[in-house]
């Protein structure tokens, strides 16, 4: 499980994204997450995808290895590709079996739908696959300092986020080794009726969530026991530094986003 995780997971690697300023990559995150939006033809999600997969390329990361991560996620992608099939009550009727009526227009949005889904993923993963957590938390909380004049914990709340995507993997590898333990005691995970699949999980999240608090209370304790106070006169030994590939990286997506505006049915 551990070996095909993605989320939350560094990979290191000496490419040009992974060595870009954590806050043009949250930059360039949140912006893509916006101008998505305006793909609604095939030409606009043509040059999505070739933004999404040209960026992949520049990490240097096996597709492989993106696809064997991702292989759980598929089944969202698919599941909402049968929603916009089944549900979408538009256009013209191409095939028809009974009271299920599947429409043109069924067919193009779920297509879309489930392509813009499947890009928003590869994209963001790309952010925890080529920045390490303490990066993460530096850029967001450097991004995020004027909103300190209101009062805003912003320390505060990107150290939080990056725990959190730190600590991802690493529940991960405790419910593999929970779930072996209770296989290897007689537990049947993956067959049975569903009645019995949920009842066979209970034994699964209650050591989990044990184990969770106990992780959290450990990493308070140490984190008490080195001083750690909040981000009030703290001093940071890594500085972020802003090159010509992270404006660069910036003029390319605002190129983009014309050309989807230009382009946009």
């Amino acid at each position: 499980m551990m070996e095909k995780m993605i989320f939350g997971r560094y990979v290191p690697a000496d490419s040009l994204i992974h060595r870009m300023d954590p806050r043009s990559k949250l930059l360039i995150i949140f912006l893509f997450v916006c101008i998505i939006f305006l793909a609604n033809n095939w030409i606009t999600y043509a040059l999505i995808g070739i933004y999404t997969f040209f960026m992949i390329g520049l990490s240097r990361i096996p597709f492989r290895f993106l696809y064997a991560g991702l292989k759980p996620v598929l089944w969202l992608v698919i599941f909402t590709l049968l929603l916009q099939l089944f549900f979408t009550k538009e256009g013209t009727v191409i095939f028809e079996w009974g009271p299920v009526k599947i429409y043109d227009e069924g067919v193009r949005m779920g297509i879309f739908i489930s392509m813009r889904f499947f890009f928003l993923i590869l994209i963001t993963s790309l952010l925890t696959l080529t920045t390490t957590p303490i990066e993460i938390t530096d850029g967001l909380e450097t991004l995020l300092n004027p909103l300190k004049k209101i009062r805003f914990p912003v320390h505060e709340m990107a150290l939080m986020m990056s725990i959190s995507l730190r600590f991802i993997p690493t529940l991960m590898q405790e419910t593999d080794k929970i779930m072996k333990a209770q296989i290897a005691r007689g537990v049947e995970f993956a067959s049975g009726p569903i009645k019995d699949r949920i009842k066979a999980v209970i034994p699964l999240l209650i050591p989990l969530f044990v184990s969770s608090f106990k992780r959290a209370e450990e990493l308070a304790v140490a984190m008490e026991a080195r001083g750690y106070r909040g981000g009030e006169g703290r001093t940071k030994y890594r500085q972020l530094d802003w090159k010509m590939a992270d404006s660069i990286q910036l003029l390319l997506l605002a190129f983009l986003t014309i050309l989807l505006i230009l382009l946009r049915s």
